[in-house]
């Protein structure tokens, strides 16, 4: 089998020997250097080369080195027999538990209150909120949404879940459908957005939205940045409404210098860097979904094109 990696930010080397010991018979080219496009079976991407499909007339299998498919929903020229799988592995989940729990756990604490102290040259102590009394509440119960939930939950938070389907999930509240938000965002002291970027949640973070939760509530979004209404943000921020927010997403990424963004109150900001792939542990996902595929069966975590 013989695969064509294109990435900017994964490490080629690194997936070609985790590649290499997970399904020793499959060869990983470098795009551009794929060699003779009729020999390729598969592309690893992030996003689908251009002309992709009438390069590679011989094409079984698309897999995306993202557990997110907005990247390609626009993209018509998918051919619709071929399968385009997402990847979801224990590593990425990893990362995206370890980057929210530390967001939860810096509002939590208060070290947003403290760093604003210190600035102050204040030295004021806060009560200790228990976590089982820290109403953490989650928008999206995919398959990293659903792992945070829980890991949040094992740290003994109050944790609540949103989707649009119902969901069940240990030791999480869940709510589900629209009819089911209002209350669901009316509970939360922090807010945890995992959602997938669609039509029906791109905007989905405006003002109308920041007005259903709590006072003095806080916002992370490790989503798309698509999603959040940026200008309505910062006004939420300004008023008192929301008393912090963190944002791995943007709508443009990185900024320019002059977008307020970069001097917003009560915010912080990362370049995107939540979590990523582990070609380690990747790998063993790839390989898995590369010999279902070539034994007739559907890659886990298929993209459903009707709701990419």
């Amino acid at each position: 089998m013989r695969i064509v990696f294109q990435s900017d930010t994964g490490d080629p080397l690194a997936w070609s020997k985790a590649l290499a010991d997970e399904l020793p018979e499959a060869e990983l080219r470098v795009w551009p250097d794929f060699g003779d496009p009729k020999e390729i079976d598969a592309l690893l991407v992030w996003r689908i080369p251009p002309q992709a499909f009438a390069l590679f007339p011989n094409l079984k299998c698309v897999h995306l080195l993202s557990a997110g498919s907005d990247q390609i929903a626009a993209d018509t020229s998918i051919p619709a027999h071929l399968p385009v799988a997402r990847l979801i592995e224990p590593g990425q989940k990893a990362g995206m538990i370890e980057y929210v729990l530390h967001a939860v756990l810096h509002y939590h604490r208060g070290f947003d209150v403290f760093a604003r102290h210190q600035r102050e040259r204040r030295w004021e102590e806060m009560r200790r909120v228990p976590a089982g009394e820290r109403r953490v509440g989650v928008l999206g119960l995919g398959a990293l949404g659903g792992a945070i939930a829980e890991a949040l939950a094992a740290f003994g938070f109050d944790v609540a879940g949103w989707s649009r389907s119902e969901k069940s999930l240990a030791r999480v509240r869940t709510f589900h459908g629209f009819d089911g938000l209002e209350a669901f965002l009316a509970r939360n002291d922090i807010l945890v957005g995992v959602l997938p970027l669609t039509s029906q949640t791109r905007d989905f973070y405006d003002a109308a939205f920041f007005a259903r939760l709590p006072a003095a509530s806080h916002f992370i979004n490790v989503g798309r940045g698509a999603q959040l209404v940026e200008a309505d943000l910062f006004a939420a921020l300004r008023r008192g409404h929301l008393a912090g927010a963190t944002l791995d997403v943007l709508r443009e990424e990185p900024p320019p210098p002059d977008h307020p963004v970069w001097e917003a109150e009560n915010l912080i900001m990362t370049p995107h860097i939540a979590t990523s792939a582990d070609p380690r542990s990747g790998a063993r996902v790839v390989a898995e979904n590369l010999r279902r595929v070539q034994n007739g069966l559907p890659p886990h975590h298929p993209v459903i094109r009707s709701q990419s």
